[in-house]
């Protein structure tokens, strides 16, 4: 199942630490299958607030994004932005080929009969 690194960072002055992270953080996901799928592109908000920049890194499976993030490659280097950007980030595993929400909502009805 392919699984997503997903970031929420907010905007942040420019510094020598932030461009070195940019400068190396290919190189920390390339082994574990990682790429680039979305890397602070202007966004659209169309429901509620979303401020700051968005980035997102695929991954072949949840253990292998895991792995990255866990890597010594890649937490050497995560002090050079997160000393000078705040955010939310957060692992997520996606869903299959053909996936279907009907049993999410059979268990929501569920739930919400036994209330």
């Amino acid at each position: 199942m392919p699984a997503y690194a997903i970031a929420r960072l907010q905007d942040a002055a420019p510094h020598p630490d932030i461009a070195e992270y940019l400068d190396r953080i290919t190189a920390t996901f390339t082994p574990y299958g990682g790429r680039f799928l979305v890397h602070v592109t202007p966004h659209e908000t169309v429901e509620g607030t979303w401020p700051g920049a968005v980035v997102m890194i695929g991954f072949p499976d949840l253990t292998r994004a895991r792995a990255w993030w866990n890597s010594p490659a890649y937490q050497e280097i995560a002090p050079l932005r997160s000393r000078h950007i705040e955010g939310d980030i957060i692992l997520v595993e996606g869903v299959p080929d053909g996936y279907d929400p009907s049993g999410a909502a059979k268990a929501v009805r569920e739930a919400a009969a036994g209330d």
